[in-house]
């Protein structure tokens, strides 16, 4: 083929309308027969850029991709002349019609018109917007925490702490959707704070996964507790509420998910704690602070195998978190847990960035754990992990 046909003048002609009217959608190019090695398809769509809008093409080849944008000029030519020596079908998308250019025997063409597969424009942004499990149009709780304005914006020094938000509840989705079909769902944040997340996994649990929870915070500072309670209480959240006290002092024992952020150094065993004695199905840990073991490390100057780190007190610190929450991972799948440990801030904020995520299973307690807990605190000198000591170990023997 050397000249346009009639039916590719009308697709064109249909191009320049939609592009002109922002009815366009996109176009695709098929069954390439041209001289390129390796070309299969073609993807075109609208792209706005700070120097224009253009069509941007994908050129589809057999092992890699090839972006390239055109100005609406460039791109008429351009299909133009793919169409005419080297593609043999093309679709153009529209919200009003779609249009579907092919050859057919003995060099003849055609144009089709049928119903449009999506009445949607696209909005040409470069990148598309970030899907979030919590949005922030239409959730009053975020405006009454300061996350949004009145009209669902995200203020700009709430950016971050938005996204963390969303971090937490996509760290724990999968664990989420999968709690036992329950007719209440309890939970408890030990050391809730503020209630960002607290208010965020309600939030979740009841619209998303239509969830019947109940939903409690328990936070030290009644000022805080007084401010979600009134928050909670305006956003109609009648299954979360939040209470003044300690981890420590906490019931727990018919909770099914303990969650517990940044709880201070043996808190966070507290925590832990509650949760296997309350055979929790979720337990969420995010520990801070871990001075039990560190003490304990100093106290019994570990081998000089290990003397060239631990001297340094930076590094002494970061060991102490490490071998706090190994044990406390070996603790939890002691008696039954299923683990895994997950950067929950980025580093860039805190290296106390850590997420222990631990699920209940039927497993059985097994002797090799024990033998590995023995094993690690021998190695370091350390008596008893305070988790042991809540739990009643003593020497890891029940």
């Amino acid at each position: 083929m050397t000249h346009s046909s009639p039916a590719l003048t009308q697709l064109l002609s249909h191009f320049t309308h939609a592009w002109h009217n922002n009815t366009f959608v996109k176009i695709s190019l098929g069954n390439y027969q041209g001289e390129l090695p390796n070309l299969k398809n073609l993807y075109g769509k609208r792209l706005n850029l700070k120097a224009g809008t253009r069509l941007s093409f994908t050129y589809r080849y057999k092992t890699r991709d090839e972006v390239k944008n055109y100005t609406f000029e460039e791109a008429v030519a351009l299909i133009n002349s793919l169409l005419v020596d080297g593609f043999q079908i093309a679709t153009i998308q529209t919200t009003t019609n779609d249009f579907i250019f092919d050859y057919l025997p003995k060099g003849k063409t055609r144009l089709r018109t049928t119903p449009p597969t999506t009445k949607d424009p696209p909005t040409g942004a470069h990148d598309r917007t970030k899907q979030r499990s919590i949005a922030a149009n239409g959730k009053s709780y975020l405006h009454h925490l300061g996350v949004t304005d009145a009209n669902g914006n995200v203020l700009k020094d709430a950016q971050d702490k938005f996204k963390q938000i969303n971090h937490f509840i996509e760290l724990l989705r999968v664990e989420l959707n999968a709690l036992p079909p329950l007719d209440i769902t309890r939970v408890v944040d030990m050391g809730s704070g503020k209630g960002y997340l607290t208010f965020a996994l309600y939030d979740y649990l009841t619209n998303e996964l239509s969830k019947s929870a109940n939903v409690k915070g328990i936070e030290f500072r009644q000022e805080l507790v007084d401010l979600c309670n009134n928050i909670a209480k305006q956003s109609d959240f009648k299954g979360l509420h939040f209470e003044a006290g300690k981890i420590e002092d906490s019931d727990c024992n018919d909770v099914n998910v303990v969650i517990a952020l940044h709880a201070c150094d043996t808190a966070t065993d507290d925590a832990l704690a509650k949760g296997i004695k309350a055979e929790a199905a979720l337990i969420v840990a995010a520990p801070c602070c871990h001075k039990q073991i560190r003490r304990a490390i100093e106290k019994s100057k570990p081998p000089t195998a290990i003397d060239f780190i631990t001297r340094h007190g930076i590094y002494l610190e970061r060991e102490a978190e490490m071998i706090t929450d190994s044990l406390r991972v070996l603790i939890l799948e002691y008696f039954g847990y299923k683990c895994k440990a997950v950067e929950f801030i980025a580093d860039a904020h805190t290296h106390k960035n850590v997420m222990l995520i631990a699920q209940k299973t039927k497993a059985e307690r097994k002797p090799e754990v024990l033998e590995k807990i023995n094993a690690a605190k021998a190695f370091f000198g350390i008596e008893q992990h305070y988790l042991e000591k809540l739990m009643r170990m003593q020497n890891c023997q029940l």
